[in-house]
């Protein structure tokens, strides 16, 4: 089976060795998305419901890349916190994105991300047959 590389620039670009996403198949792999405005690659602000906010619309924008793809076809998303008490911030938001069935979902709080934001979050899409 073959990979492709999804690229869009309606999200970040990769700052290092990987793709924003690769479809094998059926499948699509998001790499973690962190709240930067593609525009400028800098961090939307300090303010944590703002982060997510912006990394769901980036991790939107690289499932509407793929074509058919939109964020309801995200069967797992992986959420990286600094700190869990934002837990509830981000289940707000995720259901401003989101449409039941929901994804599943793993949220973890780790000691630190690139560029100091507070969110990260990557996923697998899968695409209808």
């Amino acid at each position: 089976m073959s990979k492709s590389v999804i690229h869009t620039d309606k999200a970040p670009q990769a700052i290092g060795t990987y793709s924003q996403a690769i479809k094998s198949g059926t499948t699509v792999y998001l790499s973690g998305q962190i709240p930067l405005v593609p525009e400028t690659m800098q961090v939307i602000s300090e303010d944590f419901a703002e982060q997510a906010h912006q990394v769901f619309k980036n991790v939107q924008a690289v499932c509407e890349a793929v074509e058919d793809g939109s964020l309801n076809h995200l069967v797992k998303v992986n959420i990286f916190l600094t700190d869990l008490s934002n837990f509830a911030v981000v289940n707000d938001i995720m259901s401003q994105y989101f449409k039941q069935p929901y994804p599943a979902r793993a949220a973890v709080q780790i000691s630190a991300l690139p560029k100091g934001v507070q969110i990260e979050i990557d996923g697998v899409m899968e695409l209808p047959e």
